[in-house]
């Protein structure tokens, strides 16, 4: 007998399998089926229905329920829709997932039922969305028609009242009641923090923090589940700040509402801010500049080149004034460019940029782009460091108009500042055109104004502090007759006694005698402030006064906020 040699032949292909295959699929099959097992265990031990979707048939309308990427994203699809009959599987169960449903739910008008599968069950049903032409994406816009944004501030008296109508909304509602009552009381800010026994709710209104309602703490997790949904935060991290915005979709405008998470010791602090749209801004004319600063800063806007620095606190109108600026600025044959951090207020005409230091585009960076951009004016959001410093400096000596902040008490001290930064004072000096130095107090409520009499301690205060006023600006004060008023608190106001803000201000701009201090070794804040006031500058508490006594704010909001 022959023996034969070579490696053995294959079996034809399409026969039947070998028994080493077959016990292959058995294995695979047994393994599956335990898994089965230990999910549904799973299952009964969570109080949830379970489910195989190997053979279940899902249609198309139960799938486009949740698009594919957020199915991934959530570890959820909806394998069955009716009327009002929705069912959701996922191999993973979490309190998280509640909220989800919970606005699908909402959305669809249905109740929602979730059950667990197992992770192959869960692939199964991600392979059939490749059987969809069309995956209609869910927008994280809030709705809310005017008819529903009338309904609610039709209903809101004042701040006092706002309590009960919390009390007496769905969650859903909830967000739309607080915008519309933010929307009502022209509010900057609202606050909504976890506290022992419950949720405070503020709004800030004209820089001022006001309580206006305290939910029960059971509706915490929902609600900060909601506004984290919308704002397309992640839900379960609740260690770490989180930042994020969302867009109010009102029937005839759009307003952006930025929202910013940070944890706390009962839970999380969540502040939304509204941005409103940039064609409804502040204009040069709105921001409060009056007599020779007015016309000094209008000078110096109007030049090609230099650089214009606001200077203050957080909080005091800077972003605010470089807006009016470039609005005025802002014509069809001029390119402005901006970076910003971040970017608040859209403006149409203007390029605008916001920085991401997470990925290395900075200010310093950014401003290098910038300049390769050909444009005629820059605004930087704020100069923080030498860097920065330096490259806006060389933009406004080589023809470009540039507008920035810095973090300082008072004009003068602006200087010192970039000083000490590292600036080179030769090239400081011809850079800087002006420098602003400002903050913002709140205006008398017109409906409820009343005249009020100064303890004489405060009065003599006065008297001194406007005793030193430039020539031009004293031969306008009758320092026998100063009349100062205060708001009462009206239904207008909210009982506030203000409505609205104003911009108090300094502004110097550059001179010979300046220049010679800033190229010399002695200079300080309080030497540059004594040459401003002698060469005409109004401080920002005298600009205060001269308002109080226009009767646009009252003494008690400018020694607040300017002594």
């Amino acid at each position: 007998m022959k023996k034969t040699t070579g490696a053995a032949k294959a079996p034809p292909a399409g026969g039947a399998p070998t028994a080493q295959e077959k016990f292959g699929q058995k294995m695979r099959e047994l393994d599956l089926k335990a898994k089965e097992d230990e999910t549904a265990a799973a299952a009964f031990s969570l109080n949830l229905p379970y489910i195989s979707l190997v053979a279940f048939p899902i249609s198309s309308e139960a799938l486009k329920i949740i698009p594919e990427a957020e199915a991934r994203e959530k570890k959820a699809v909806c394998f069955y829709f009716a009327p009002d009959d929705i069912r959701i599987a996922t191999p993973e169960y979490s309190e998280t997932l509640n909220e989800f449903t919970y606005q699908i739910g909402e959305k669809h008008h249905g109740k929602v039922q979730i059950y667990l599968v197992s992770q192959h069950s869960f692939e199964v049903a991600l392979k059939l969305y490749e059987t969809l032409p069309i995956i209609i994406p869910i927008t994280k816009d809030i709705n809310i028609t005017d008819e529903e944004l009338n309904r609610f501030q039709t209903s809101i008296a004042n701040l006092q009242g706002l309590q009960a109508l919390f009390k007496n909304v769905s969650i859903t509602d909830i967000l739309t009641l607080m915008i519309a009552a933010a929307l009502k009381t022209n509010s900057s800010d609202i606050h909504v923090e976890a506290e022992e026994k419950g949720i405070a709710m503020r709004y800030r209104i004209d820089g001022e923090l006001h309580d206006v309602a305290n939910l029960p703490k059971d509706q915490w997790k929902r609600f900060v589940s909601r506004i984290k949904l919308l704002a397309g935060l992640k839900i379960n991290i609740t260690d770490k700040p989180q930042d994020g915005r969302v867009t109010l979709k009102l029937t005839s405008s759009s307003i952006d509402v930025r929202v910013s998470t940070m944890p706390t010791t009962y839970g999380e602090s969540i502040v939304m801010r509204i941005l409103h749209s940039g064609s409804k801004g502040v204009t040069y004319d709105d921001l409060g500049l009056r007599g020779e600063a007015y016309e000094r800063l209008r000078k110096e806007v109007e030049r090609p080149n230099g650089m214009i620095i606001t200077t203050g606190p957080t909080g005091s109108g800077k972003t605010t004034t470089l807006y009016a600026i470039l609005r005025t600025l802002n014509e069809p044959g001029v390119k402005i460019i901006t970076l910003e951090d971040p970017v608040e207020i859209k403006m149409a005409g203007i390029n605008q940029s916001q920085v991401d230091p997470s990925r290395d585009y900075t200010f310093a960076k950014g401003l290098r782009s910038i300049l390769r951009q050909d444009p005629d004016i820059c605004m930087v959001g704020e100069i923080r460091d030498l860097e920065t410093a330096e490259i806006a400096i060389q933009a406004a000596l080589t023809g470009h108009l540039m507008l920035s902040t810095i973090h300082t008490n008072s004009a003068s001290g602006a200087i010192p500042r970039f000083l000490s930064m590292g600036v080179k004072p030769f090239l400081l000096a011809p850079a800087l055109n002006a420098i602003i130095g400002q903050r913002l107090v709140r205006r008398i409520c017109e409906s409820c104004k009343k005249e009020v009499q100064l303890e004489p301690e405060k009065m003599e205060r006065v008297k001194s502090l406007l005793g030193t006023l430039p020539e031009a600006e004293k031969k306008n004060v009758n320092m026998d007759d100063l009349h100062f008023f205060v708001g009462a608190g009206c239904p207008t106001c909210s009982g506030l006694g203000y409505k609205g803000r104003v911009g108090i201000y300094e502004i110097f701009t550059m001179n010979k005698e300046i220049e010679q201090v800033i190229l010399s070794t002695q200079v300080s804040e309080y030497v540059i402030q004594e040459i401003a006031v002698k060469n005409g500058m109004v401080t920002m508490v005298q600009d205060g006064l001269l308002k109080a006594l226009s009767q646009i704010t009252s003494v008690d909001e400018v020694f607040k906020v300017a002594e």
